[in-house]
């Protein structure tokens, strides 16, 4: 499989190819844009200690001004209006809502999701939010590794639907579960920091055990707006057609995709092949009462997509897409490349055409039990300059391959949904833009940027990008 030369279709183009209740929208998240760590009520969070211990972040960077978000939310808003987006995706702020992770609500946390709500609805975008976008309060003893932290979130989303339940379209329960087990407890590179490898298969379940419990807080509120979980997917491959590659690969495969899925939609984990018995082994002897509550009906189901992976058997180097980790080269299988793809700023495949792949992979492995699929995250960072226009005197930021990632996605995944594509079966209901903002970019800080604004962090000074304007010409040609 080669990829293709960047030629990608028109917003003209692509307008005409949206269904017609398709939602074009824009996605952020809570800790990588807000900054004011310590205003406002707000407590501390597994990642701002994470971020101020030496060495876990590139460049020492931390997320206690971010994007300034907190103080700049007007101007923020104004930039998704006039983007022209059919709905804007947030995370809501753990520990800026509820200091401490249990107890009563933090009412200046809460009057700045009142006023974001509020603005969306008044400009007519429709809100899509995350409840759980991986702050986890400090004060919650043992994190992911507790049932307790499961249920702590259950409370809070009966509170917050309680409060938010009348003008909230859509919830997120978790999002990305995978990437907090995998990178926050088997790998070490986000927070807390844990290399626990395939001991902390436990935090899955416990992930998708808030989720449920999430899903029947909101319930119990008597929201109006449906409420799903985002996962992201990666469809995955083996480097050979040797036996170990393709053992290998099929592992992969269940650790970061399908014992996330599989619970959700059919109501049971995976069924290990006999190698892997042993090392699956927290997951087939969970209770079934457990299974019952992951699997509860969910209004739609969330696909995040951002690149395929390759599987080699054997150790390799200390490095994982999201940054180095050491427990990495523990492993028996390692990360193999894509030559014949280019690549992101993060060194991520540029690969659409897998797009489609996970799309189909969702439609047969799932059929009729899947729900309405929201693409709730998919964009690239890539380097690129901001400079002075001579002849208008104005900041620009030209992104082309930034466009050319978008469109060739969008294209891809109402290709693989159309009648008679491979995924013709799945509902596509959305898709959302990762990400507004430049932003703090986890253990990467502030090297990646993925936003179609761009952020000075110095000044905190924003400027439309060249896709920022793609995007709003692809909008109003859909409404033409």
């Amino acid at each position: 499989m080669t990829s293709r030369a960047t030629r990608f279709p028109s917003a003209e183009t692509l307008a005409a190819q949206l269904p017609t209740d398709f939602a074009l929208g824009v996605a952020t998240s809570a800790f990588q844009i807000e900054g004011a760590t310590r205003e406002g009520g707000r407590g501390a969070s597994t990642w701002d200690v994470f971020t101020h211990q030496p060495g876990r972040i590139r460049g020492g960077a931390t997320a206690d001004v971010a994007a300034d978000h907190i103080h700049r939310l007007g101007d923020d808003l104004d930039l998704v209006r006039d983007l022209g987006a059919d709905a804007y995706r947030f995370s809501i702020s753990w520990p800026r809502v509820q200091p401490g992770g249990s107890g009563r609500l933090n009412e200046r946390g809460i009057a700045f999701y009142d006023q974001l709500l509020d603005r969306l609805l008044a400009d007519g975008i429709s809100p899509m939010a995350t409840l759980f976008h991986w702050d986890t309060p400090l004060e919650l003893p043992g994190g992911w590794r507790s049932r307790d932290t499961a249920q702590r979130l259950g409370e809070l989303a009966f509170l917050l639907g309680e409060r938010f339940g009348d003008r909230v379209d859509r919830w997120v329960t978790v999002n990305e579960p995978a990437t907090v087990m995998l990178n926050g407890y088997a790998l070490g590179i986000h927070a807390p920091g844990e290399t626990l490898l395939f001991d902390a298969l436990p935090v899955a379940h416990n992930l998708l055990l808030g989720h449920a419990y999430a899903l029947e807080g909101l319930r119990g509120a008597d929201v109006r707006g449906g409420v799903g979980i985002t996962n992201v997917h990666t469809p995955t491959t083996p480097a050979t057609s040797s036996d170990d590659d393709t053992a290998f690969a099929w592992l992969f495969d269940v650790l970061h995709n399908r014992i996330f899925a599989d619970p959700v939609l059919l109501g049971q984990y995976p069924e290990p092949v006999d190698d892997f018995a042993a090392a699956l082994k927290p997951l087939i002897e969970v209770d079934s009462r457990d299974l019952a509550l992951i699997s509860q009906p969910i209004d739609f189901y969330g696909l995040n997509y951002y690149f395929p992976t390759r599987i080699a058997a054997g150790a390799g180097r200390a490095v994982s897409p999201d940054g180095d980790s050491e427990a990495m080269a523990s492993l028996p299988f390692h990360l193999a490349p894509w030559p014949e793809f280019a690549t992101t700023g993060f060194g991520w495949p540029v690969a659409p055409e897998f797009l489609e792949t996970t799309l189909a992979e969702l439609a047969q492995r799932y059929g009729a039990a899947l729900p309405p699929v929201f693409i709730t995250e998919g964009g690239a960072s890539f380097p690129e300059s901001l400079v002075l226009d001579e002849r208008s005197g104005e900041r620009v930021v030209a992104d082309p391959r930034r466009i050319d990632y978008l469109a060739r996605h969008l294209e891809a995944a109402l290709t693989a949904t159309a009648p008679g594509g491979v995924a013709e079966s799945v509902d596509l209901r959305g898709y959302f833009v990762w990400t507004l903002l430049d932003n703090f970019e986890w253990a990467a800080g502030y090297s990646q940027r993925f936003g179609l604004v761009h952020v000075d962090f110095a000044t905190q000074e924003r400027t439309p990008k060249d896709s920022f304007r793609w995007m709003q010409a692809l909008a109003g040609d859909r409404r033409r």
